[in-house]
């Protein structure tokens, strides 16, 4: 079969960027979370502050289920906090919690990277279990436009990767600096949240590094047949 040869020497180097990258999120947010913040606010009232102050007031602040689990949804105008987020007062959960918020401000201001990638998560996602389907029947029936049309579709994934990247960093980046400048984080309590923001953003690149390596993999592949 063709998922055991020696093309997949090109996703080593994803694979162990992509293992680090978790361990490094988990360490990190582990550690920060037991840093509690001098001011003892909670990651919902730091998110709920800066929605207001930004104007968002219509916008909700609910309790998801699972771990870093947080998001913010901009189809439905809501935002979703774990539940260690939206109650704790570490570092760790005030700074997701301004992350997200940060996508919320995004979405306001019409943040370009951001209105192509939700513009393009429908086709996204047909085209990234699409693409594998076409490709797989493409080289077992020896089909070769098959395979092409797997690979454009992947390209699609690679692509929304790419313009993730931009998004998530924008967003921490406002964090970041609305949190030193509200003075809610201080010193080395800001530190610690830029870490847990930088080890998210680790987890970005390498997805993306995956998927651009899963991309010349499969056209390496095409090659050969």
């Amino acid at each position: 079969m063709f998922f055991y040869d020696s093309t997949m020497l090109i996703l080593l180097p994803a694979i162990i960027i992509s293992a680090l990258a978790q361990l490094k999120i988990k360490f990190s947010f582990s550690k920060y979370s037991k840093v509690n913040s001098a001011n003892g606010y909670t990651g919902a009232q730091v998110a709920r502050m800066l929605l207001d102050e930004g104007g968002l007031f219509d916008i909700p602040i609910e309790i998801v289920g699972g771990k870093l689990t947080d998001h913010y949804d901009p189809s439905k105008r809501v935002m979703r906090l774990s539940a260690e987020v939206y109650n704790g007062t570490s570092v760790a959960s005030i700074g997701v919690a301004a992350h997200e918020t940060g996508h919320a401000l995004q979405d306001k201001e019409h943040y370009a990277p951001l209105k192509i990638r939700n513009a393009i998560v429908p086709a996204v996602n047909f085209s990234s279990n699409a693409s594998w389907l076409l490709f797989l029947v493409g080289i077992i029936l020896s089909v070769q436009p098959l395979i092409y049309v797997g690979i454009i579709l992947f390209s699609a994934v690679v692509v929304f990767q790419l313009i993730t990247l931009p998004v998530e960093f924008n967003a921490s980046s406002r964090a970041l600096t609305i949190l030193e400048s509200k003075s809610i984080l201080y010193g080395d309590e800001l530190k610690g949240a830029k870490s847990v923001l930088s080890a998210a953003a680790m987890t970005y690149l390498s997805a993306a590094l995956m998927a651009i390596s899963q991309l010349i993999r499969l056209i390496l592949l095409s090659r050969d047949r």
